[in-house]
């Protein structure tokens, strides 16, 4: 082999390197970016999720407020209905001959 064969044949060699090398890198690129995607989707997926699940937190807080509120109110409300009927139940006669007198001064 002269020198120039064995010229061609290392430049010859060294191309195919190359081009198995471009070939890794661009198989590489590929699966990069599928995995990119792959983690995009994933995030977009997961905010997703956290959003909704947030969502829900709060309605969920809100109707358990309101519950309680609620249950609150109807406790005052009773308390006050029991109060005013003991109240009530309390006048006696000295009670109603106050009132009367109040009544009678103003005619």
């Amino acid at each position: 082999m002269s020198t120039s064969e064995k010229y061609v044949h290392s430049l010859k060699q060294i191309k195919e390197a190359e081009d198995r090398s471009q070939k890794e890198i661009d198989e590489q690129k590929k699966k990069v970016k599928e995995e990119l995607q792959n983690f995009e989707t994933h995030a977009i997926q997961s905010i997703t999720s956290a959003k909704a699940d947030g969502e829900k937190l709060v309605e969920s807080s809100i109707d358990q407020a309101r519950k309680k509120a609620n249950a609150e109110t109807e406790k005052i409300i009773e308390d006050a209905k029991t109060k005013a009927k003991s109240v009530s139940s309390k006048i006696d006669s000295k009670t109603v001959k106050e009132i009367i007198d109040i009544l009678l001064k103003e005619v």
